[in-house]
């Protein structure tokens, strides 16, 4: 399976998460979609936003300043 993957990288909140979630809209179900962002917020955001809309973090990390987030679509 692809990941399609939404480079954010400079942009602050709100707008990682706003983007996040028009990209995601366009991801298929069980589908992956990889984040890239630099905003130290965006960790707590993607968190919350994955509880929120009941899709899945599967993964993060911090790349030296760089947040990358990958994200199972499940609603």
């Amino acid at each position: 399976m692809s990941v399609t993957v939404l480079d954010v990288k400079g942009l602050n909140c709100p707008l990682p998460i706003l983007r996040t979630k028009k990209a995601i809209k366009d991801i298929p179900m069980d589908g992956m979609l990889e984040v890239l962002a630099t905003d130290p917020g965006s960790v707590k955001d993607m968190e919350a936003f994955c509880k929120q809309t009941g899709n899945e973090l599967v993964s993060w990390k911090d790349q030296g300043g760089t947040y990358s987030f990958t994200i199972k679509r499940k609603s």
